[in-house]
């Protein structure tokens, strides 16, 4: 694939982070729960449908979100989802969900009211914790 943007939407919607062996990692700006999406260069719009090796190094790099998660920032929970009903771009959201995050114990997505920037410290310390430029 050739010449690969992110969709407007994400990009909008994310700071953009950098890359990660199989993917472009972005964090939603919402810093009301740790929100990270991941985007693989791909025109195939289902996760399920890409070829074994880049499906198993998508994979490792959502193991690799998940794990800063709650490793580093004690995420008891991990959503991980792949939907694209707005964005058709394949992209897979990996969150941290705590029973103190404001939606718990429902899905982020239509319930999630509460609204935090993050401060641009925040986004570096995120993007040094996961990016090796």
């Amino acid at each position: 694939m050739t010449d690969f943007t992110l969709h407007p939407l994400l990009l909008a919607d994310c700071h953009r982070l950098g890359r990660l062996s199989a993917t472009h990692l972005l964090l939603h700006r919402n810093a009301a729960v740790p929100w990270l999406i991941l985007v693989p260069e791909s025109d195939l719009g289902n996760l399920l449908d890409l070829p074994n090796a880049q499906r198993d190094s998508v994979l490792a790099d959502c193991k690799r979100v998940s794990d800063y998660l709650t490793d580093v920032l004690g995420c008891p929970k991990v959503n991980v989802a792949w939907i694209g009903n707005l964005v058709p771009q394949l992209h897979v959201h990996v969150i941290g969900r705590s029973p103190t995050d404001p939606c718990w114990p429902k899905p982020v997505w239509g319930h999630l009211s509460a609204v935090r920037e993050y401060t641009p410290a925040e986004v570096d310390a995120i993007r040094a914790a996961l990016v090796n430029d």
